[in-house]
Parts: structure tokens; sequence; C-alpha cells
């Protein structure tokens, strides 16, 4: 009997954890699916051109009645084409086990310390995401404290605050490498910068809902109980804002990491996802390009996952039950 129950609830958990993952897996899969159907059009014309300097017959036979056609139409015309779509050597488009090899052969198949290892390049813009990131927290949390406290820095702080990301981050980025250069701050420090930029403002947003979270019968209690405004913050304001800070964290974070990487675009940098991007861009390897684009998105996942697993812990200690 007692066996049959245990096996019932672990079988129970697991059909839990598989509808969690399902829906998200499927997503996934439909992704990929219509990545790899897009390889066909997106590589057709190269592909023909290569394949006609090799001996094979193409329909139309000229390679400029060949480009008024679409890919697809080319491909169709063509069907001995469409395995060679998936294995150009610089594609317009790479096929997704392409772009796995290239992730195997720079994070698993080469030394960390390596110029080509995508973990030494990692590292490098993680570095410039957690100190930006920290930065922004920290600004962010004190100016919401502000915010809501204070009616004139409500009134005005926040709106500078909302029209701050207004601003492209693209045209930002080189002004503020460029002005810290001239006065001889480089490195690490401008690209923490812009990650602090973007990564701000969800927390002051999130800590600013959270702070004023408590309703008026809770703040009347607090009242009745002869507590000061010090007490109130600590007591109920901030612990009600924990939901929201974590939630805003996750946002900034990510935020962060493009920020890093958006730094190290304009600098022509030697080492980071954004230096990988580049180097793949300049020298017609888009396989290197993917390969630091796909690691930036493992790279951003995980640091959201760690703060997931941050938040539950921190909201049981709490008392209270993750979303």
């Amino acid at each position: 009997m007692r066996t049959a129950f245990v096996t019932g609830c672990a079988r129970g958990i697991l059909m839990t954890r598989l509808n969690a993952i399902i829906p998200a897996l499927t997503v996934v899969a439909v992704i990929v699916a219509f990545w790899t159907l897009c390889v066909i059009p997106m590589n057709a014309h190269l592909t023909a051109d290569q394949a006609q300097r090799d001996g094979m017959v193409l329909t139309p036979e000229a390679p400029r009645d060949r480009q008024e056609l679409s890919g697809l139409s080319l491909a169709l015309k063509n069907p001995a084409i469409i395995p060679l779509t998936y294995v150009q050597t610089r594609p317009r488009l790479p096929s997704p086990h392409q772009v796995v090899q290239e992730l195997y052969d720079t994070v698993i198949d080469k030394k960390i310390t390596s110029k080509r290892s995508l973990v030494y390049h990692g590292w490098v813009t993680l570095s410039a995401t957690l100190l930006g990131f920290v930065m922004g927290t920290t600004l962010g949390i004190m100016l919401a404290v502000g915010i809501v406290y204070s009616r004139t820095m409500d009134k005005s702080v926040m709106p500078w605050a909302i029209t701050s990301q207004t601003i492209p981050i693209l045209a930002l980025a080189p002004m503020i490498i460029v002005m810290l250069g001239a006065i001889g701050i480089q490195g690490l420090f401008p690209k923490s910068i812009i990650s602090a930029y973007l990564s701000f403002f969800p927390v002051v947003v999130g800590m600013v809902k959270g702070l004023r979270s408590p309703d008026a019968m809770q703040l009347d209690l607090l009242r009745t109980y002869g507590t000061n405004s010090n007490q109130g913050f600590w007591k109920l304001r901030l612990p009600s804002s924990i939901p929201y800070l974590f939630a805003s964290l996750k946002i900034g974070i990510s935020a962060s990491l493009v920020g890093a990487i958006v730094g190290e675009l304009p600098t022509g940098a030697r080492a980071g996802f954004g230096a990988r991007m580049l180097v793949g861009d300049q020298y017609g390897q888009p396989m290197v390009t993917w390969a630091a684009l796909f690691a930036a998105a493992i790279t951003a996942a995980m640091l959201v996952a760690i703060l997931s697993v941050i938040e539950r812990q921190t909201l049981r200690r709490m008392g209270m039950g993750a979303a």
C-alpha cells in the first residue's frame, strides 16, 4: 500500500515536470524546424553557383538567370542542391547542426585559455556584465527608495529615468566609450557603465512597484502599532518588494549582458562575445557569429536560472511561495 502511494506520488511529480517542459520543448522544436527550412532558400544561390563549378547541370544554366529566381524557386527547380545547402562553408544562414558543431569546437574542444575558446570570451563579457549589473542594481534600488519616499524625486527623477531609455544604446555606447577613453578610462569599466545603464531601469520600475505594493490597511496597522518610517520600510515595504525585485533582476541581468556585448562593438575589442561577432562579420565566418550569439543566449539563460534559484530560496526563507 505504501509502495503504491510512493509510486503514485513519484509519477505525479514526473507528470507535473513533463507538463512544464513539454510546451517549452515544443516551441524550441518549431523554431528549429522553421530555421532548418529557411536554410534552403537562403543558401540556394550560393550552393547553385558552387555546384555548377563542380560540374552539376542546373536549370537555368546562366547565373544571371538564376539570380532572377527566388531561393525557394531555384531549389525546387534543382532538388539536387537542397542537401548541399546544409553544408556550405560560408553560408548566408548556417544550419542548426553547423552552429552546434561550432559551439562544440569552441566551447568543449578548445582549452579555455585559447583565444578561440568561447569560454574565454564569455568570461570577458561576463566580467563586465556582473560589474555593470551590480552597479545598475545598486543605483536602481537607491533611486526607487528615493522616489517612493520623496515626492520631489518622484516628479523629477522618474520621468528622466523613463526618458533615458528612449536613447538608442547603439548611439550612446560609442559616446560613452570615447568620452571615458579621452580621460584614460578603458577596458572593463566603460562596458560596465553601458551594462549598468541598461540594467538600472527595470530595477527602478520593479522596486517602485514593490515598495508601493502594501495597501492602506497594512500601512494603517503599522501606524497603529506606533512604528516610524524606517520600521515601516524594513518590516513591510522591503519584504513586500522582494518578489518584484527578483522579477526586475531577471530582466536586468539579461539587459546587462546585452550592454556588455554592445560595449565591445565600437571599441574593436579583441575578446568577448561582441569581439567574436565582429570577427565573424568581418572575415565572412557566419558560424563564428552565430555560435557567439547562441553562447550569449545560453549565458543569459544560466544567469536568469541562478537568480530563479536564489529567488526560490529567499522567498521560502521569508515564508512566501515563489510564483
